[in-house]
């Protein structure tokens, strides 16, 4: 009866996706309508998380639709036993202070490296972390093992709201290099590549470094130099201004499909060919992997004659054409009030709570009210005490194997990956490909991500999921 009763619920939210309104796409000649104000990453219009890391003010409804971007702050993070310390980015609402990373997909904490496993299961589009706060030039350290296989794309990079970027790309058909690129606004230029040496980096741990500064970007592996990107080399003449990433950017480390059937043709040339979902990895841990065991973030002061109003936040004016200039310090609310909220509602803090509804959404793997991701098996069997079992217990299987694989891995077989081909490397949509595959409980996804994080397939998914409980 019990399972009956959560299958009527994940019915419930299947129809609210079927009946959710088709996707709003936005861009520099199409910027989102009233309703839906915000453009997140993936370049869709919606409110909630959409308002959150990765919303461009470029192309939203207004700049002021996106809110805040919590500031940096030195830190190391040891991702052993960390899982349950991840905030899902469906029902993280901006509270920076309860959680340092959010995930999309798969993380699973691994015990025996003490890391954390970043998994792609079967037909999946894989796992993304992402830092809550934002880097305004500094020193960023990975300690990363990727992935390999053709297709197979693991990624540590420095992302801004309006698509600066500072990349790692590591794809599988290649475990000895690495490639390093860099983007200026999201605009694409093929020349901007260089790879560099990192032997057998899907056996072996690597610190992958990114040291960026106001004149120059340098990559290192292993503390070596391998690149140098300087600030003068990137001068426009015909803008008259230099295109060198120059907002500030969060972290996000990740394992995606660039050789997805769906994917662009280029994009899948440039990532190995077609993926193999039927690899020795598949059969035998049920998902490709990489692994972070740490990210060590040193933050470097703000250019000198920023504008302040505080030190917490970042914020654009919407000035400068969104470059460096056109970025200001305060101390504005990064917390929003409702999953369906934007920057343009009020977010005034509760008087009792000042994050109430944000630390009530962002404890993963213990909040009853998270049944609606019960898409996933494991999510199926007694819910949280499942899932918090599953969370933080690996055991050895050909050295990687964790005790929840097989439940993902049935997960992303019911689902259909929807990657698509982006202006940057780094281009899985996590809000369509899967936005049902989390392995601990993480809210609604069609209430966390507003009107437009729950596509058709997700709904159907859902559906079929319904006679698995009856």
């Amino acid at each position: 009866m019990k399972c009956f009763i959560k299958g009527l619920a994940i019915l419930s939210i299947a129809l609210k996706a079927v009946s959710a309104d088709s996707e709003v796409t936005c861009s520099e000649d199409s910027h989102c309508p009233e309703d839906k104000p915000c453009c997140n990453q993936y370049g869709t219009c919606g409110s909630g998380s959409f308002c959150l890391g990765g919303c461009n003010p470029k192309f939203s409804y207004k700049k002021e639709a996106c809110m805040p971007l919590p500031a940096c702050q030195n830190s190391e993070t040891v991702f052993s036993n960390y899982k349950s310390k991840l905030a899902s980015a469906y029902t993280y609402l901006g509270d920076y202070t309860k959680a340092n990373w959010t995930y999309e997909g798969y993380p699973m904490d691994y015990d025996d490296e003490n890391a954390l496993i970043l998994a792609m299961p079967k037909n999946s589009g894989g796992t993304v972390l992402s830092s809550t706060r934002y880097v305004w030039y500094g020193n960023v350290k990975a300690r990363f093992k990727a992935s390999h296989g053709g297709g197979v794309v693991s990624a540590f990079i420095m992302f801004s709201s309006v698509q600066d970027e500072i990349d790692y790309e590591w794809v599988g058909v290649d475990t000895q290099k690495v490639q390093t690129n860099w983007y200026w606004q999201g605009a694409l230029n093929y020349t901007n590549s260089k790879n560099l040496t990192a032997t057998s980096y899907d056996d072996d741990y690597h610190v992958y470094e990114i040291d960026w500064k106001e004149d120059a970007v340098t990559w290192l592996v292993d503390g070596q130099p391998g690149r140098t990107l300087f600030k003068n080399e990137t001068y426009n003449e015909t803008s008259k201004q230099y295109n060198y990433p120059q907002t500030p950017a969060r972290i996000q480390l990740s394992i995606w499909p660039g050789g997805n059937a769906t994917n662009a043709p280029g994009t899948i040339a440039w990532a190995g060919g077609l993926i193999d979902w039927d690899s020795q990895d598949i059969q035998e841990n049920g998902y490709y992997y990489s692994i972070v065991e740490s990210v060590n973030i040193t933050c470097y002061d703000p250019p000198a004659g920023v504008k302040k109003n505080g030190t917490q936040v970042y914020q654009y004016t919407g000035d400068d054409d969104y470059m460096e200039g056109g970025v200001f310090l305060s101390n504005a609310n990064t917390v929003l009030k409702d999953y369906d909220n934007s920057g343009l509602d009020d977010n005034t803090p509760d008087k009792k709570s000042s994050s109430s509804s944000s630390s009530s959404a962002t404890k993963t793997s213990s909040s009853s009210s998270s049944a609606s991701t019960s898409s996933s098996k494991s999510d199926s069997k007694s819910q949280t005490q499942t899932q918090a079992k599953s969370s933080s217990t690996t055991e050895s299987n050909e050295g990687h194997q964790a005790d929840n694989s097989s439940a993902v891995s049935e997960t992303a077989e019911s689902t259909s990956s929807s990657s698509s081909a982006a202006v940057t490397g780094f281009v899985q949509n996590m809000a369509t490909a899967s936005a049902s595959g989390s392995t601990t409980a993480s809210g609604s996804p069609s209430k966390a991500a507003g009107s437009n994080n729950t596509p058709f397939s997700f709904g159907m998914s859902l559906v079929s999921l319904l006679f698995f409980f009856i």
